[in-house]
């Protein structure tokens, strides 16, 4: 109803326009006619024909151009006697005529159609060429394609281009509008992502293990960024610093399932049932404002609003570029000869939907590519909901991919959200007829009539709410086998060690304990073992200072980043842990170990971030191709030694019980460090002052030092803090 009341104002919008050009497409004047045409008829013939001619337009495809036209039906028995007759050339072989004198223009012409006709298709055109072509209306019998026709009125001069064939050029185009539609749900989905701030992930990351509740946080988390594919990555990246645990991240999984069929939705209804693309601009007007504003995530709004357009322009251009296909083409037939062969069929259409989407990366890509598919005939709609079922599929990559460089816990979580996807998919294709039947019926009620699979509009209203009830059902299926998930995927991923799970958080989970001494003494052990990773990254600085392989360096260069990411995760993790356990009754002991930890954590933190900075300076050093003297590498790797002495001491240190330290080895370490960078320094600015060291390396030589000492001030202090004295 609604797409009728749009078109009904466009219609009285557009009515003065279809009127001028009614008018413009009326009978010419003989005037105006070529030479050759001025020789086909005479001024009194002209006036007896031409006046019956109103308007004549034509449209084209590859191949073929459909001509129309309309007569002063008034005079009925007039056009009785009549018959059209289309000529045409290119406009090439037109213009080329033109310009030459005494040539005449090689028309071509159809048949004799009937006068009360209003259409003919001209077909085996020539793809992506200009035609200029003339409607004539002629007497019965008078007219002939092997000479010209006398006593006869032609249309005006109308130009038409057929389109291209497809080839390298229309596929580049297909390619090109997926490309705009998913750089426009890529920006979209950042902009609402970074408008939501850190909310998002402390809703993800405060999920209980209440698995109905990770439901609807991973559907809320899904709708709010509209990207299933952010939410999973996000879940894999809480799950590789610990923050979730695997029964938690599969509930979130899930529900990004869910929150993802209302992208779907989405591009059906502003996308296919009302022409959003029309508007396009217009949003970009409203949000391109919003780029020059200076209030807090204006640039956010702006991105999201923007996205939004651009995705549905790329979403028209696609819809342009597929074409409208006859039933009898090879490539519907193809679909249509296949989607019967029981099982086999099923299986390769999903085995499609999960290519389609593994080479777009985006399931709402590949969504909005079946819709467009479904929506010109080209294919049936039973194929296109096995593809949405392999499309399912297809969506995992990317929490596969995000959990490559994760730990195995990170992996296993992604492993969940295959195992989910598989396995629904598993039991839907068995019951698939029953289900495909049962959602159309759905849709039938929905329409008012009963459904009909050939009607492209109530076959991709099918296709939607396929995607979505069968990702109801699968969620209502197996949330109650996440247990077994999990399980299955523990198996299918295993550990290599403790190496390969040092970034989970072992020791304190998301709910307290009821005595405050035991959750204190689970504390202290993930701080140690915070305070061990965290001196791993001493190991990572040195390789920069020592390796001159540049895939080496680069690989560090990541794992800096990385391990720095996870001390800031870790620390927060670990304040928010104690602030609950300060909320109970405490012994000054173990209010004394709270300030002890939340110091430390602190400091360890800091450590990291110390640590990404020098990684920066020796990414400099690289990128100017700045070098050190020998004698300032070897300096360097003296201070490394005594760094990772330090290290040494406070992890014993932290092992330790609180209060009950001796100082004494950290304050000798402490001062050997000290001593050594102030005689760097001292030798430094001689160097300097003399003029006989290279400047440039010495400027990041003096940086890397620098940042050397203040790691030895904060290790020290952490052994400080485990004696009490904070």
């Amino acid at each position: 109803m609604a797409n009728k009341v749009l078109s009904l104002i466009f219609l009285i919008a557009m009515f003065p326009f279809q009127m001028e050009a009614q008018d413009s497409l009326q009978s010419i004047n003989p005037n105006t006619l070529t030479a050759v045409d001025q020789e086909s008829i005479s001024p009194e013939s002209f006036d007896k024909g031409g006046e019956y001619f109103q308007m004549a337009s034509a449209s084209a495809k590859e191949n073929d151009i459909k001509v129309e036209w309309v007569l002063d039906y008034d005079q009925i028995n007039f056009l009785k006697e009549r018959k059209v007759i289309i000529k045409y050339v290119t406009a090439i072989e037109y213009k080329r005529a033109e310009s030459k004198d005494n040539t005449e223009i090689p028309w071509e012409h159809t048949e004799e159609i009937p006068a009360t006709n209003v259409s003919y298709s001209i077909k085996n055109l020539s793809g992506n060429e200009k035609y200029v072509l003339y409607v004539g209306l002629v007497k019965s019998g008078e007219a002939s394609v092997d000479k010209k026709a006398q006593n006869m009125s032609w249309s005006s001069k109308v130009k038409v281009k057929t389109a291209r064939s497809w080839g390298l050029v229309k596929f580049l185009i297909l390619f090109g509008s997926l490309g705009l539609f998913i750089f426009g749900m890529k920006v979209m989905s950042d902009g609402l992502q970074r408008a939501s701030g850190p909310g998002l992930r402390k809703m993800l990351g405060s999920i209980t293990s209440n698995r109905v509740k990770g439901v609807f946080t991973g559907f809320l988390s899904t709708s709010i960024v509209q990207s299933s594919s952010v939410t999973t990555v996000m879940t894999v990246s809480l799950v590789n610093a610990g923050l979730l645990s695997l029964r938690q991240s599969a509930g979130v999984m899930m529900g990004a399932n869910i929150g993802t069929t209302i992208t779907a939705w989405l591009v059906l209804l502003l996308g296919f049932k009302v022409n959003i693309s029309s508007y396009a601009l217009m949003l970009i007007a409203i949000g391109a404002p919003f780029l020059f504003m200076t209030f807090q995530r204006s640039k956010e709004i702006a991105n999201s609003i923007i996205g939004f357009a651009i995705l549905f322009i790329g979403l028209q251009f696609l819809k342009d570029i597929v074409p409208d296909l006859d039933n009898d083409s090879s490539i519907v037939q193809f679909f249509v000869n296949y989607k019967d062969i029981p099982i086999v069929s099923n299986l390769m259409f999903v085995a499609l939907g999960a290519l389609v989407t593994v080479v777009v990366q985006s399931s709402s890509a590949a969504m909005a590519l079946t819709l467009t598919l479904v929506s010109k005939g080209i294919i049936p709609y039973e194929v296109a909901c096995a593809m949405i079922l392999g499309e399912n599929i297809g969506t995992t990559i990317t929490a596969e991919l995000a959990s490559t460089i994760g730990n195995v816990h990170a992996k296993r979580s992604a492993r969940i959200h295959s195992l989910f996807n598989l396995v629904g998919v598993t039991w839907m294709l068995l019951i698939f007829p029953f289900f495909t039947e049962f959602v159309g019926y759905l849709v039938g009620i929905f329409e008012g009539v009963q459904f009909d699979a050939n009607n492209p509009e109530m076959a991709d209203t099918g296709l939607a709410l396929f995607h979505t009830t069968f990702n109801l059902a699968n969620v209502v299926v197996m949330i109650w086998f996440v247990p077994q998930l999990v399980r299955m995927a523990e198996r299918t991923v295993k550990s290599k060690g403790d190496a390969n799970e040092e970034f989970r958080l072992d020791f304190i989970g998301s709910n307290l304990v009821n005595s405050p001494g035991v959750a204190l003494m689970e504390a202290k052990r993930e701080v140690a073992k915070f305070g061990h990773t965290t001196s791993k990254m001493s190991n990572f600085a040195r390789i920069l200072l020592n390796d001159p392989g540049r895939k080496k360096r680069v690989a560090m260069m990541e794992k800096i980043s990385k391990y720095e990411e996870i001390t800031d995760r870790v620390e927060v993790e670990i304040t928010e842990f104690l602030e609950k356990v300060s909320t109970a009754q405490l012994s000054p002991q173990n209010s004394m170990e709270i300030r002890s930890m939340l110091s430390i954590s602190n400091d360890l933190e800091r450590i990291g971030d110390i640590f990404f900075q020098m990684s920066l300076s020796f990414e400099r050093k690289e990128d100017k191709k700045i070098f050190f003297v020998p004698t300032q590498r070897t300096n360097l790797n003296e201070m490394f030694d005594l760094v990772d002495r330090a290290f040494e001491i406070m992890i014993e240190n932290l092992n330790s019980d609180y209060g009950s330290i001796s100082l004494e080895k950290a304050d000798n370490i402490e001062s050997e460090l000290n001593s050594l960078s102030k005689k760097l320094k001292k030798s430094y600015l001689k160097q300097v002052q003399n003029g006989d060291v290279n400047i440039r390396g010495s400027i990041v030589y003096n940086d890397i030092f620098s940042q050397l000492e203040k790691l030895g001030d904060h290790i020290s202090m952490i052994s400080q803090a485990v004696a009490g004295k904070i």
